[in-house]
């Protein structure tokens, strides 16, 4: 018996796997989009990574040069010091004809008018099962449900990906994409088991060759545990999971003793963040990380990763369901 893999995700989006890459700020760039993308994925590109909208359609020349396969862009909408042209972002993504948005942060509600009439398909990224009932009664066709497992913003809730994933399955009509916790081919028959069309991945494919980042992180989330993240930010309520080093443990501590925003404004930028990428430099900055770290034992290739987790998965199904 062949073993598919083809789910809603596969066969709306065109793409051979339920596999997605989660978008990452200052790293979902062509290469790594059109690595996924070509390994039979779903790349995606994350807009606000570029410092305008020009330089956002440059990237998405560029990518479309390294893959023919279907990609989609992450337009991400947060409360900043700094107010962000969304709308511009948007135009250019609709003047590129891409075809699959995946957003995040606030609703994009008042957005939707707009992407609705060019046939986009619209992913938005959810932490909360009321949140994604409010995503399809605005005409999301996805939700990417994110557990607190995951890097990045895991919402104020912490309910695990065990039970956010068929929560969200029995409250929806519309499919659900599991993100949160995944990075091997257990994780892959694990979600589709609990109802999820596909999943998710961010931190995995952070630690690959084709992720545009110092070879410094790729080897620490390699070395790192599945307890070694931290969760900082919670008093602002803008809680984010991080990788445990020296500027993570100092914001931790600076909070349960009442510091404010302010005080750890110079601590928090993401700015600080894109030169650790790039230098390698762990103690220089908060780096988002999820605990799947603990899975992360090697730097494949994006190719050899979605291989073998799709190998993986066909292996566990064959043994044990047939």
């Amino acid at each position: 018996m062949q073993i598919m893999f083809e789910t809603k995700l596969t066969k709306q989006l065109g793409i051979q796997y339920p596999i997605i890459q989660g978008g990452m700020m200052w790293v979902s760039k062509a290469e790594l989009v059109a690595a996924v993308s070509n390994a039979g994925g779903l790349g995606i590109m994350t807009a606000l990574s570029f410092e305008s909208p020009q330089r956002l359609a440059e990237e998405i020349d560029k990518t479309r040069a390294l893959t023919s396969k279907p990609f989609g862009i992450n337009l991400t909408f947060l409360p900043t010091l700094k107010p962000v042209p969304y709308e511009d972002y948007l135009e250019i993504i609709l003047s590129k004809g891409i075809k699959i948005l995946e957003t995040a942060g606030r609703s994009p509600e008042p957005y939707m008018a707009t992407i609705k009439k060019v046939g986009i398909t619209v992913i938005h990224k959810c932490t909360t099962v009321r949140h994604a009932v409010k995503a399809q009664k605005i005409g999301c066709q996805f939700v990417s449900i994110d557990g607190f497992e995951c890097a990045g913003h895991p919402g104020e809730e912490d309910v695990t990906s065990l039970i956010l994933i068929p929560a969200a399955v029995d409250a929806l009509e519309i499919p659900v994409i599991a993100s949160g916790g995944f990075g091997d081919g257990r994780g892959l028959v694990a979600a589709l088991a609990l109802g999820a069309q596909g999943i998710n991945m961010g931190t995995r494919f952070l630690a690959t060759v084709e992720a545009p980042v110092h070879p410094n992180i790729k080897q620490t989330l390699v070395d790192s545990k599945e307890n070694e993240t931290l969760l900082v930010l919670r008093s602002l309520r803008n809680t984010a999971r991080v990788l445990k080093n020296s500027v993570a443990e100092q914001v931790f501590e600076m909070e349960n003793r009442g510091a404010g925003l302010s005080e750890l404004a110079p601590l928090i930028s993401g700015r600080s963040g894109k030169e650790s990428l790039e230098t390698g430099v762990l103690d220089h900055a908060l780096l988002s990380c999820g605990q799947v770290t603990g899975l992360i034992h090697d730097i494949p290739t994006v190719d050899e990763l979605i291989k073998r987790i799709i190998s993986d998965a066909k292996k566990i199904v064959t043994e044990t369901f047939l």
